[in-house]
């Protein structure tokens, strides 16, 4: 039998625990354990609970049940029969070569995604390390080119690409006896491909990454935002010390804030509209004008859902980044809901400051 692990999960189907099931799922991954097939079953429907059980028998060799407290004792007793074996007062069934765990979705138990992880992980005889590429803004197909390359130089190695509102997080895990030279060449390919998107080559938060180069540099930044709302302030002082690294963040809404407290011209609204690319490159050179910062960011857009009196597009991103040498302006078209565009934005804003003191 293949070593592959399965993750049934049970609850009100109507409606849809599935996402609640994410911790768990992290949680074993951060272990270095990851799920062949993750499925969601009713826990009201007994012969859905039956089929997924069974379909699992002879195909995986780690079955992890994670289930309500009232449902603990009918499935352990449904798959002691399955299985022929019995769970030890861990919440652990060993025969036949497979392991079936119960963990509990809603109650304290004494096993845990921790402890599960230990169990498989020594029963695959898996002796693993992690590293990371972490990159903002790459488009998909670049992503899947470079991992799909990387896979070619090393299949040994597995390659988990998680994307946060266009932040990708590709976690390499690999085992620890990899020679070195392979390790480096995958990290080398995966690198090269995506340089213009890479922050970090560590499991670390973008924001904090902004933050150590910053201090680095002896720089103070200023924020100035209309599309992201205050987003973009929120994300930097969650980093501890920030307070060394920055001065202001204004939120910046009306036209009569921007030309107020940016001095944005009232000709530049008039003629090219608030969400533009001379008004974001306005907006940023306002903060910078006033001398307290080094490097100030700007954000100007329609988040949406309905577009303004302008007809412009719902998802249209202005974002500006100025130094006391430099103004660039980054335009951008984003897709999707109201808290998906901003959340984008608010990362791709905290990334071309990155780039531009890097």
């Amino acid at each position: 039998m293949n070593s592959k692990c399965c993750l049934l999960c049970f609850g009100n189907k109507k409606i849809n625990n599935l996402p609640v099931a994410e911790p768990l799922v992290k949680s074993f991954s951060a272990n270095g354990i990851y799920f062949d097939r993750v499925q969601f079953c009713a826990y009201d429907d007994p012969e859905e609970i039956a089929r997924s059980i069974s379909e699992c028998k002879g195909v995986y060799s780690h079955l992890v049940l994670w289930c309500p407290s009232a449902m603990e004792e009918a499935l352990k007793g449904y798959a002691e029969k399955l299985f022929s074996g019995t769970f030890d007062n861990f919440g652990v069934l060993s025969a036949g070569g497979v392991k079936v765990f119960i963990i509990l979705s809603d109650a304290v138990c004494k096993l845990d995604a921790a402890e599960a992880s230990k169990i498989i992980s020594a029963d695959c005889g898996k002796a693993v390390g992690r590293a990371y590429v972490k990159t903002v803004g790459a488009p998909p197909a670049a992503i899947g080119g470079a991992v799909s390359k990387a896979k070619e130089i090393c299949a040994d190695c597995d390659f988990n690409v998680s994307d946060s509102y266009s932040d990708v997080c590709i976690e390499i895990v690999y085992p620890l006896t990899l020679p070195k030279a392979t390790f480096d060449e995958v990290v080398r390919v995966l690198v090269s491909r995506l340089n213009d998107y890479v922050y970090a080559l560590e499991d670390t938060a973008l924001e904090r990454r902004l933050f150590e180069l910053l201090k680095l540099r002896r720089m103070k930044i200023s924020v100035a935002e209309s599309f992201t709302g205050g987003g973009l302030a929120k994300r930097l002082v969650s980093v501890p010390g920030i307070s060394e690294v920055y001065f202001e963040g204004l939120n910046t809404y009306s036209n009569e804030s921007k030309m107020k407290r940016l001095n944005v011209g009232e000709m530049t609204l008039k003629q090219f509209g608030a969400v533009s690319e001379n008004t974001a490159s306005e907006m940023a050179e306002g903060l910078i004008a006033t001398g307290d910062c080094d490097i100030a960011v700007s954000t100007t857009g329609i988040a949406g859902p309905d577009s303004d009196m302008t007809m412009k597009p719902v998802g249209l991103l202005y974002i500006g980044v100025s130094t006391r040498e430099l103004t660039s302006v980054y335009k951008y078209e984003l897709k999707g809901s109201r808290m998906s565009v901003t959340e984008t934005a608010i990362n791709l804003a905290l990334f071309h400051v990155f780039k531009t003191l890097k």
